[in-house]
């Protein structure tokens, strides 16, 4: 199921706390991350909605910690994403589990691009009354299809070096997703 962790051992010791990550946009974190926090019976938080203020205004580094240190003691959940470039290794250092969705583009791609016309056409708003919009989609450097396709390779590289030194669970295609989505048991 993962390189670094099995099946078993995940029935045997299950975690409680979860940080959910993935190689690129459009591999399913938020979807899985639901999920997940359904089936486990723990809160759901998704680090875009506390990073993205209005506007798409980010969140300063000092005032993002302040909100995300309160969830991490917690004693359970999910959350989808590090923002490690303002937060370092606070969330997957309080982890019990980091979940990486590493799919090949083949799968991520397709629905990065349903998604984001899906949005746009239906003007869904995401966080903060931001909503994404045709001029960013088609923007060489606001384009999140642009983005995770010029970062995904490097950030697969990055993830493969960084995550070393946590319990790893790195899910590689759809199958193993819902495998380790059935595996997952309530928090008591």
């Amino acid at each position: 199921m993962s390189d670094s962790i099995a099946t078993a051992e995940i029935v045997s010791r299950p975690p409680r706390r979860i940080c959910l990550i993935s190689t690129a946009s459009g591999c399913g974190k938020s979807t899985t991350g639901h999920a997940l926090a359904a089936r486990m019976n723990v809160p759901y938080y998704e680090l875009d909605a506390l990073h993205h203020g209005p506007n798409w205004e980010p969140c300063p580094a000092d005032e993002l910690r302040a909100r995300v240190e309160p969830i991490v003691r917690g004693e359970s959940w999910v959350v989808d994403g590090t923002y490690r470039g303002k937060l370092g290794d606070l969330v997957p250092e309080a982890a019990d589990l980091v979940v990486w969705l590493d799919l090949p583009m083949r799968v991520w791609l397709p629905r990065l691009v349903r998604r984001t016309a899906r949005r746009v056409l239906r003007r869904e708003e995401l966080w903060n009354g931001n909503r994404e919009r045709w001029r960013d989609v088609l923007h060489p450097t606001n384009s999140v299809v642009v983005y995770a396709l010029r970062n995904f390779r490097r950030t697969r590289r990055t993830l493969e070096t960084e995550l070393v030194r946590f319990r790893v669970a790195r899910l590689r295609s759809p199958a193993e997703v819902e495998t380790f989505l059935e595996s997952a048991v309530p928090v008591s």
